[in-house]
């Protein structure tokens, strides 16, 4: 199992959705050009994310390569959020899925998009 957020790291009442460690079970966590975040670089991005929006109730998941989105979970609007880390308060929001199996959808797509031509 990869090093995700313990418990005690997860906001009261949020667990990990078992699409989500399904998939992070079968060992599908490079969808480059997404990543999904673990150990000091899942605790560190947490971290950071509630520091730069204090306002907002995020668990990230995961981040892609080529630029500063970061997918998180987002517990005050339900779904999953892409926010621009990074971006000034109020302006990090991009997209937003229903749930993380539109989100993984979508990222297989990006998967295919970035591939080699």
């Amino acid at each position: 199992m990869a090093d995700l957020l313990s418990i005690d790291d997860l906001p009261n009442g949020f667990e990990y959705p078992a699409e989500f460690v399904r998939v992070v079970e079968l060992g599908l966590t490079d969808l480059e050009p997404w990543w999904i975040l673990e150990g000091d670089l899942l605790r560190r991005r947490t971290v950071g994310i509630r520091e730069r929006y204090p306002d907002r109730c995020l668990v990230p998941f995961a981040r892609r390569q080529d630029n500063d989105d970061v997918a998180c979970w987002d517990l005050d609007d339900g779904g999953v959020a892409i926010i621009h880390d990074m971006a000034s308060p109020g302006w990090e929001q991009r997209q937003r899925f229903v749930d993380f199996t539109a989100w993984l959808r979508q990222a297989f797509e990006d998967l295919i998009e970035f591939g080699p031509s």
